[in-house]
């Protein structure tokens, strides 16, 4: 297996452009420019891995080209240990080539951003708001694992426990790449404690992955859409709750949708933070309306991210996950709903790309 030519010449071009980047840093032009310093730091790193993979395969490439050439002497013994080198050089070779074909694969542009997260309960009444509070707690310790920060932006409880709805934001670079495929149904089988016969109810809840918009401005908002009103944040009590109307309510007329912020103590960042999940919302509306005409023309394997779509079911009796887009089947229950999503997000995070490289050899 050898680099087709065409991926050879992508491959120096990262390089130079790698180099050229470094440069550009040293300069006082750069350094005074803070955001052309910020991006220009920003595709470095994105490119380092590939430029450091593509260094190690130059490398191995040339050990077996060195190797071949001792072939052609007359010594039994170093002609043994050349083929021992070639044989060694071209797995590593081809090790690096699969590395360099997932590098080279495009970037989801939204990959590195923070997110809003969303958890709706669904149908199953107060089952389903505790399964809320359920994969909420899941949610954060996840974000716990990857030293990412959570704020809470609006809930609202249910009567006997977890959440009616919860809309949180997570900050944490590449937080929506391992997020990104959890929008979607979720559902629960499991023994309520308030059924005295012992069945297994099934609940859902929705969930809803939208990235946090870097620039609000991007997001064509118009001020005489926006209704916004000001109320006091609930909360479980203390000197700072009830006591002015610094929560914000905002309402985009002309699509209906509602954003709420009541986490932070000044209106004014309340207002901020509403306007950014106005935008991702209304961004995800426009990507949605994108990829169902996407799902026209091709299948969408990983799916689509739609909160329609069923994606995973927690059964408790069996103490079994089970994602239906990818088949994955883990018993595993406990330590995934303990924050170890990754036992579940790797193997997404493999079959996307394995989606992606099939569309690119096609």
């Amino acid at each position: 297996m050898s680099l087709l030519p065409s991926i050879h010449e992508r491959l120096q071009q990262a390089q130079s452009r790698h180099e050229e980047i470094a440069r550009l840093l040293a300069t006082p032009e750069v350094v005074s420019d803070q955001k052309r310093y910020r991006e220009l730091s920003v595709e470095y790193a994105q490119l380092e891995p590939v430029v450091d993979a593509f260094q190690q395969w130059l490398d191995a490439d040339r050990s077996m080209q060195e190797a071949r050439s001792l072939l052609e002497t007359a010594d039994t013994e170093i002609r043994e240990l050349a083929r021992d080198e070639i044989e060694s050089a071209a797995q590593s070779r081809q090790c690096i080539e699969e590395q360099l074909n997932i590098l080279l694969l495009p970037r989801d542009p939204d990959d590195d951003k923070n997110i809003f997260l969303e958890i709706r309960a669904g149908t199953g009444g107060d089952e389903a708001a505790l399964f809320a509070g359920d994969l909420f707690r899941m949610y954060q310790r996840y974000v716990e694992n990857h030293r990412w920060q959570l704020e809470i932006l609006a809930s609202s409880h249910g009567e006997h426990g977890g959440y009616k709805e919860i809309v949180a934001r997570v900050i944490g670079h590449g937080a929506y790449s391992r997020f990104k495929f959890e929008s979607g149904t979720h559902r629960v089988q499991r023994v309520p404690e308030t059924e005295s016969q012992g069945r297994i109810h099934t609940s859902a809840c929705t969930v809803a992955i939208l990235p946090e918009s870097e620039d609000i401005e991007n997001v064509d908002i118009q001020p005489a859409d926006l209704r916004i009103d000001t109320f006091r944040a609930s909360g479980a009590g203390g000197q700072h709750v009830n006591t002015t109307d610094s929560a914000i309510r905002i309402t985009h007329l002309p699509t209906g949708l509602v954003v709420e912020c009541q986490d932070e103590r000044s209106q004014h960042k309340n207002k901020a933070r509403a306007l950014s999940l106005l935008g991702a919302r209304l961004l995800e509306m426009q990507r949605s309306a994108q990829a169902r005409e996407q799902a026209e023309s091709r299948k969408l394997q990983v799916g689509s991210g739609d909160r329609s779509q069923r994606i995973r079911t927690y059964n408790f009796p069996q103490g079994r996950v089970t994602d239906h887009r990818i088949g994955l089947t883990l018993y595993k229950l406990e330590e995934v709903l303990a924050g170890d999503l990754d036992l579940v997000v790797e193997p997404l995070l493999q079959e996307h790309q394995a989606e992606l490289l099939t569309e690119l050899g096609n």
